[in-house]
């Protein structure tokens, strides 16, 4: 007698989102995004000649931050894939290291948030009656803050912070590229991600709140388990559907934080780049030179479409409501 094996919920969800061919598709749209800015900046610095005047001219990736007048506004080229900006800098590299700033702001800033979330909101919804109100009238009240004021000044405050501290990690022999990152995009990761938990503690005080009237927890909670192991054994392993969903629907809101702090000049400072600086510096030549904005303008577009369809996709997917195929 042959005894037919169920699908998990994991397994089904990635039915569903095959079948979904949007998500899927951004899906692997993200891949490829994600391994051209990172993948492809490192075989280049791998093989790249340590002459730099050399690997600002003859190398097939450029130095980014290398800058040559002689070859300001070149057109797309064998030498110059997408051309140079108004500084001669290769495009085609300042988008790709562009890319890995955006997406790693996008990214630590929603894992920052997704810890103060989760936890926030777990514990309100946990505790319930007047500990919840209490607790979620200081979420209302965060809510009523300017959040891009808050930002700036936050980001500004932990900047001064780590700029002090960076002597000592010189002494600590620290890289360069560890302490630039450290000191100038580390604190604009931390001020957005300090300041954008509000909604996913909203969300996981929710699933806590009918969670933890179901039989499951009730079991447990018979069998004399503490409230911490009810908490986030019990309870908070059986959310990771609906928090995976609004993680991917996160990370594409705080990229475009940061491309906007960093469009007005107050995000990423030189000599990083980021999408947003890349949008900003090809606004001021968008009538004689297109190309600086359309191109940083389609993949900052496309990459945000495609983390939308993706967290939409995943919704519908992980939905345990959906009936089974």
């Amino acid at each position: 007698m042959n005894i037919e094996q169920g699908n998990s919920l994991w397994s089904d969800a990635w039915i569903r989102l095959k079948k979904n061919r949007m998500a899927y598709f951004s899906l692997w749209l993200i891949v490829l995004i994600i391994f051209a800015c990172f993948v492809i900046p490192i075989v280049g610095g791998i093989f790249a000649p340590e002459d730099r005047v050399e690997r600002a001219t003859n190398y097939w990736f450029k130095d980014p931050n290398a800058t040559s007048l002689v070859n300001k506004f070149a057109a797309p080229s064998t030498q110059h894939f997408l051309g140079t900006d108004q500084l001669g800098r290769d495009l085609f590299s300042r988008l790709l290291f562009g890319g890995q700033i955006s997406l790693l702001v996008g990214l630590v800033a929603t894992i920052i948030s997704m810890v103060l979330g989760i936890s926030y909101g777990a514990i309100a919804g946990y505790l319930g009656k007047k500990w919840d109100a209490v607790m979620m009238r200081i979420v209302d009240l965060l809510y009523g803050l300017p959040f891009l004021v808050i930002v700036i000044l936050l980001s500004v405050l932990i900047s001064k912070w780590a700029k002090e501290g960076q002597s000592k990690l010189e002494v600590w022999g620290w890289s360069e590229a560890l302490i630039n990152i450290t000191v100038n995009i580390l604190p604009l990761c931390c001020a957005i991600g300090i300041l954008g938990w509000y909604t996913m503690a909203r969300v996981v005080r929710s699933q806590v709140l009918s969670s933890k009237k179901l039989e499951y927890v009730e079991a447990a909670r018979s069998l004399g388990l503490s409230h911490p192991n009810l908490l986030f054994k019990q309870i908070l392993p059986n959310l990771l559907g609906p928090i995976i969903v609004y993680t991917t629907l996160t990370i594409p809101g705080f990229i475009l934080t940061e491309s906007s702090l960093s469009f007005l000049g107050l995000g990423v400072q030189a000599p990083n780049s980021s999408w947003g600086i890349l949008l900003s510096e090809g606004a001021n030549f968008m009538e004689t030179q297109p190309r600086l904005l359309v191109i940083p303008s389609v993949v900052f577009a496309l990459t945000l479409l495609a983390l939308n369809f993706l967290g939409d996709g995943l919704r519908d997917a992980l939905d345990p409501k959906a009936s089974k195929d």
